[in-house]
């Protein structure tokens, strides 16, 4: 497994500069765009155009959080990511200084939305980390919003009193929610998100379209080996963010896929092993202003990745 791990890092980091997308794949790219972006599509597999060494990897964009969603599609593109995930409250574009990104979205700053990322050939495919809680009314406009995006999946921390209207809406609506983890937090012991094993509790005996969003570096952060919680959630992961970190702790930061201790090819395996279908995101928290580049390299070693197998 070392060897692999070395081998994949090797070449992955010298496929990282290739981040173009070839003239043919472009065109089925735009097309898939545009028939998961139109209206009634909802909770639908990710099309293989927008796979890279075998996962949909892109960008949460959350890591361009200093810049405007359209900036966020942009540089996931330079970074060589097909698919992206947005987060609630990101500022539209500078011509647009009231519309953001958000489940109140009007119906025209959706179509503007989904407009530039057909032309930038990027899939949107989550939403979070969003709240969910127990209102029926206000989980409704998330899922409504997830609709008419098109999307993969919702990804929330919801108020655990809210799982049944959740999995209500998730069969109405025909969309998966996963369940996301911040790190533990020791001035809040009621936090539990960080535990996959509370994670489990809380979808195990539900609808199939409820499970994970597994977040490999607040897993690190909280004293968590990435491989035990992919063990303990297999078959409820739903979408992964996809993080390498310089060490275990709750001060580690992200570093380039391969160069860390998550043993990333291991968690690609394990993922594989499970026939994980989702989105790979990655919420890159680190060199904010400069990380397209690092970004870049760890889409480059799942490339290497997926060619190494």
């Amino acid at each position: 497994m070392k060897g692999k791990k070395r081998n994949a890092s090797r070449i992955g980091l010298a496929a990282g500069a290739k981040s173009g997308i070839g003239f043919g794949v472009r065109r089925a790219l735009l097309a898939a765009v545009a028939v998961l972006g139109a209206a009634g599509v909802k909770g639908a597999e990710i099309p293989e155009e927008c796979r890279t060494g075998g996962f949909a990897i892109g960008c949460q964009a959350w890591s361009f959080n200093q810049y405007s969603a359209f900036t966020a599609i942009e540089k996931t593109v330079e970074a060589g990511g097909k698919v992206i995930e947005f987060y609630p409250g990101q500022k539209m574009d500078s011509d647009s200084p009231s519309a953001s990104v958000d489940h109140n979205a009007s119906d025209a700053t959706v179509g503007k939305l989904k407009k530039k990322l057909a032309e930038c050939r990027v899939l949107a495919v989550n939403y979070g980390v969003v709240d969910l809680p127990n209102d029926e009314a206000e989980c409704r406009k998330v899922f409504a919003f997830a609709k008419k995006m098109g999307l993969y999946a919702i990804t929330s921390e919801p108020d655990p009193a809210a799982m049944d209207i959740i999995e209500r809406l998730a069969k109405e609506y025909d969309m998966r929610v996963a369940l996301h983890d911040h790190p533990k937090q020791d001035d809040d012991p009621g936090y539990r998100y960080w535990d996959p094993k509370y994670v489990l509790s809380l979808v195990k005996n539900r609808d199939k379209r409820l499970g994970a969003c597994a977040d490999t570096g607040h897993w690190i952060r909280s004293g968590v080996k990435p491989l035990a919680a992919l063990g303990i959630l297999k078959g409820r992961i739903i979408s992964c963010h996809l993080k390498d970190l310089n060490e275990y702790g709750p001060d580690a930061h992200d570093v380039p896929y391969g160069t860390g201790v998550a043993d990333v090819a291991a968690v690609l395996d394990e993922l594989r092993r499970q026939k994980f279908s989702g989105n790979v995101s990655i919420e890159y928290e680190h060199d904010w202003d400069r990380s397209v580049p690092e970004i870049a390299q760890c889409v480059g070693f799942v490339r290497g990745y997926g060619a190494a197998r």
